[in-house]
């Protein structure tokens, strides 16, 4: 009792961080339930009703990742300079409006204009912006506030279930638009939450007194990167590239996992539905492992075990065929997304500090968007051409374990400011 009260209410209140922490984990819930973890099943509509090729509908997702990863500088200066709520308003408008444009689309074009909108949307009312708040309002409770603000994703994704309903009952069009009402309608208030640095609001990181605000052990001596200075460290560039290896795994998975039960399979388009539901369960359980596990161990070496994990479920899936082996990869894929998901953003702020957080996130952005781009069309291509996704989610998998190596040499810089 004295720990929990010492890690949410320090000074007798309820910190406010965790508010924080709730609205993020809502914004991320929404993104994920109503798009990113329920676009393989848009995926399956869209074929049905326009005919298109699976590296045609991989293709609007990737692009969305490449725009979103192309903005990740910008938007991490807006960010640092006018403060997480501004850009979060703007993101969430966008993100609704996107989902309306989609709902009228007829022609690949317009696909592909309306998840233009939808990306830059999703963008600057999700993850990069919130994590910057959190980074701020939390230092000894970085991890478990990272990873408490992702249950919100994986809560989502559990969810798709009813998006699925949705779709087989109104049609996708329906469910589209009224996604984009949805999203403004609860997202805004969230998004009014959102605060930027403690101190502007007479607060103080992790809500501790002044007296017991001592710096945690090992950290004493660090200072804050400028995003220059992050730049010029090996540790940018190779969590950077780790980050981008497991999200090749991860966006594949995201669009062609329910294609690939149904298709490849045989699964019924709900027990597809069910299987994303069994991920994201698992991924909810290691998101609330791993902020544990990341504020007491080496961040670094938990996250290379997650790549190995990557590897293991990803091959299991490619040749699988029986609903046994889909759900030891769902276990495996789902633990290893949930317990290393908080760490790509608790080891950035532990190597390099809070004050140019949002701008080196950006930057690092426009290495990691790669692996949500070509992840998709790895698979799509592969499948299009063999006509399953076995090859392509080996060469994926293989892609994952050379990923484990770049955290295992990223090593902790050292500041010279």
């Amino acid at each position: 009792m004295k720990q929990l009260k010492q890690t949410f209410a320090p000074s007798g209140r309820l910190f406010y961080g965790w508010y924080i922490v709730a609205s993020a984990g809502g914004l991320q819930m929404l993104a994920s339930l109503l798009w990113m973890q329920s676009y393989g099943a848009y995926v399956i509509f869209l074929q049905q009703e326009f005919g298109w090729s699976k590296t045609l509908v991989a293709g609007a997702f990737a692009l969305t990742r490449i725009e979103s990863g192309v903005l990740g500088p910008l938007q991490g200066y807006w960010v640092d300079r006018y403060g997480p709520r501004a850009i979060l308003r703007i993101g969430v408008v966008l993100f609704g409006l996107g989902f309306m444009v989609f709902s009228q689309v007829t022609n690949l074009w317009t696909f592909y204009a309306a998840f233009a909108v939808i990306a830059v949307g999703s963008s600057l009312g999700g993850f990069a912006t919130v994590m910057v708040a959190i980074v701020n309002w939390f230092d000894r409770h970085r991890s478990k506030a990272v990873a408490f603000s992702q249950v919100g994703y994986a809560i989502g994704g559990m969810a798709v279930p009813m998006v699925v309903i949705a779709l087989e009952a109104f049609g996708w069009r329906t469910t589209a638009f009224y996604s984009g009402v949805l999203v403004i309608l609860l997202g805004l208030p969230m998004a009014q939450m959102v605060r930027h640095r403690p101190s502007d609001y007479g607060d103080r990181v992790d809500g501790l007194l002044p007296e017991v605000a001592a710096p945690i052990t090992g950290r004493e001596n660090l200072t804050d990167f400028t995003a220059r200075q992050a730049m010029a460290t090996s540790a940018f560039w190779l969590i950077s590239l780790g980050h981008a290896a497991a999200l090749l795994t991860v966006s594949a998975v995201m669009v062609h996992l329910v294609p690939h039960l149904t298709e490849g399979l045989g699964f019924s388009l709900s027990t597809a539905a069910l299987m994303v539901t069994l991920v994201t369960g698992c991924q909810l359980v290691g998101q609330l492992l791993g902020g544990v596990l990341g504020d007491r161990f080496d961040k670094r070496w938990i996250c290379v075990a997650c790549m190995c994990a990557h590897t293991g479920g990803l091959l299991i899936l490619a040749f699988a065929d029986d609903w046994a082996e889909v759900v030891s990869f769902a276990v495996l894929h789902g633990f290893a997304w949930g317990i290393r998901g908080p760490l790509m953003v608790a080891l950035r702020a532990d190597y390099f500090g809070a004050a140019s957080f949002g701008t080196i996130m950006g930057f690092s952005s426009l290495i990691v968007m790669l692996g949500m781009s070509f992840g998709p069309i790895i698979a799509a291509l592969f499948a299009d051409y063999f006509g399953n996704y076995q090859i392509g989610l080996t060469v994926l998998a293989l892609t994952a374990l050379a990923g484990s190596l770049c955290f295992v040499g990223a090593r902790r810089p050292v500041s010279e400011g």
